[in-house]
């Protein structure tokens, strides 16, 4: 069975005239599926024409990132809805969430303002999240708490959560698996200094495990330091395989079928 890379960004590879041997690529490496990820209106239907142009192999979601959210944002996440009028549909909404690392350094009446703004839009992406019932792709960036704290006022379904390119330890992977939601990783797993992030892998276990390149960012070992792509979430699997003392084969069909199941996606 084929590899999900269930966390990528196409706009740059599409900008590029890069998408279909980023596709090819991807294919090769027996990535048979990716989930494009939105982070603002400027990509959202962009993403909607790949997932109706390449059926089965690209997905996508709706979302308005934490470092894209000013004050118009109840502006854009209003328009969010529509898209689950469109065929093919969003996979989840995301992502959202909220990030302290971006705030503006020096500024602290200006940071206490965006933060404020991001957990208003994270808040109202969580309202709109469960009135769709859709999965919630979640960004936390130095706000882990706040963020586990928000989605237990909203009343969201914890099922489904997945907190993106987890990159916390043990004790946090924990509080999200106690409540029932999810990690997933990036290539950060395979870097030597991400101890804590290999052990919140394990922490977690195969049942919720799903693999992610967050493309073009992230690249795995060997690539570390190059732009990331799809097709390369299979060194992350590969290099995960003993952690959990799983074949490749095994753990691709595993993490594929929790991603099929959590994003709603059907089989070939």
């Amino acid at each position: 069975m084929g590899l999900i890379d269930t966390h990528t960004h196409l706009d740059s590879f599409a900008r590029d005239g890069e998408l279909a041997a980023t596709l090819d690529r991807a294919m090769a490496q027996g990535v048979d599926a990716m989930i494009s990820i939105g982070t603002d209106a400027d990509d959202w239907s962009q993403y909607a024409e790949l997932a109706r142009t390449h059926p089965k192999r690209i997905y996508y979601t709706v979302g308005l990132h934490p470092c894209s959210v000013a004050d118009d944002w109840p502006d854009r996440i209003g328009q969010m809805e529509s898209f689950w009028k469109r065929s093919p549909p969003p996979v989840a909404l995301g992502e959202t969430g909220l990030d302290r690392f971006h705030l503006p350094k020096g500024d602290a009446e200006g940071a206490r303002k965006l933060f404020e703004n991001q957990q208003a839009a994270f808040s109202a992406s969580l309202v709109l999240a469960k009135f769709l019932g859709c999965p919630v792709v979640v960004h936390s960036r130095g706000a882990f708490r706040e963020c586990v704290e928000m989605i237990d006022a909203s009343g969201f379904d914890w099922k489904k959560v997945v907190f993106h390119c987890f990159s916390e330890g043990p004790d946090e992977v924990r509080e999200l698996n106690r409540r029932g939601g999810r990690a997933s990783f990036t290539g950060i797993i395979t870097y030597k200094t991400a101890e804590t992030v290999r052990a919140a892998a394990v922490e977690q276990g195969l049942d919720r495990l799903m693999f992610e390149t967050d493309a073009p960012y992230l690249a795995p070992a060997p690539h570390r330091g190059k732009p990331n792509q799809p097709a390369w979430v299979r060194h992350t699997a590969e290099y995960c395989a003993p952690l959990f003392s799983v074949t490749y084969d095994e753990l691709a069909r595993i993490t594929t079928q929790n991603a099929r199941a959590f994003f709603g996606i059907d089989g070939e």
